[in-house]
């Protein structure tokens, strides 16, 4: 089946950038002049994905009225003369917008099985907007995953090399047969103590799941940090269904930390073709 529905778990509290977030949703962070969450939308949008389901907590009506009808602010450009053509892919289509209330934190597999009834019985995307991914125009990161999932079917995520020492803080995977991008997965590890990883690769906050795994995480108990987690339940589709892990090929900046938000904003501002050469040469007296 086509991937017509993408979820987005947005519910989080952003606590490593306080206090920048505490009214203001750490999805809509920018980078440059677009906040996180439409980095993620576009994405999803590019990889012809419909319906965007935002499954949401207290405090993030922000990312529900960025992608509203902005009257005011458009009726006003427009008495002005003045373009609004920054806000267009901020208006999705009527209807294929919807959200969740994740009423507890209580890990990413909980959020994802709050969208079991919009999900039904279709296979589904999840995109988390944190980890933002940085493709070729027409080839982003969900993109590549569609066009795996094409030919494979099954249940695919993104799978992307870290140092060794770097797998704790991961879903890691166990290895099986490699035909290029592609890589068998055998199982799934949820943040492996140190020394016990099965292998470098990593899940990268990419999946293309099939609907059986909102079923497993209706009785999934707590794991890894005492959440629910997506990955526990991912595991146990391992054998019964096709499972590969996608090689993104891009860049990849984990936006849910300080340092990987000022690489992004760093990187796409020194492409920006109105400041990227001054900021270089600014970035470069500098140092």
């Amino acid at each position: 089946m086509t991937i017509r529905k993408a979820v987005f778990p947005v519910a989080g509290l952003g606590t490593r950038f306080l206090p920048a977030t505490k009214a203001v949703p750490k999805e809509m962070l920018p980078i440059v002049d677009r906040p996180l969450i439409q980095y993620a939308v576009d994405e999803a949008l590019e990889a012809g994905i419909e319906t965007m389901i935002f499954v949401t907590g207290r405090g993030k009506m922000a990312i529900e009225d960025h992608f509203d009808l902005a009257y005011e602010l458009e009726r006003t450009q427009a008495d002005r003369g003045k373009s609004v053509a920054a806000l267009e892919g901020t208006r999705l289509t009527p209807g294929n917008a919807i959200f969740i209330r994740q009423q507890e934190p209580r890990g990413l597999g909980h959020a994802i099985w709050c969208a079991r009834d919009v999900i039904g019985d279709e296979p589904f995307a999840i995109i988390l907007p944190d980890e933002f991914m940085v493709g070729q125009p027409g080839a982003g990161c969900m993109k590549q995953m569609v066009d795996a999932y094409d030919r494979t079917g099954g249940n695919l995520i993104c799978a992307l090399e870290v140092p060794i020492e770097d797998t704790p803080s991961y879903g890691v995977l166990d290895p099986g047969t490699r035909d290029g991008t592609l890589t068998e997965v055998k199982g799934l590890v949820e943040k492996p103590a140190k020394g016990t990883a099965p292998s470098n690769l990593i899940v990268a906050g990419r999946y293309i799941l099939q609907p059986e795994v909102m079923d497993l995480l209706a009785t999934q108990e707590a794991g890894a940090g005492g959440e629910v987690q997506l990955t526990d339940s991912m595991a146990k589709l391992i054998g019964k269904q096709p499972f590969h892990g996608v090689t993104f090929d891009g860049e990849r900046y984990d936006c849910g930390s300080k340092l990987g938000f000022a690489q992004a904003n760093f990187a796409l501002s020194c492409r920006d073709a109105a400041m990227g050469d001054e900021l270089k040469r600014w970035a470069k007296a500098l140092l």
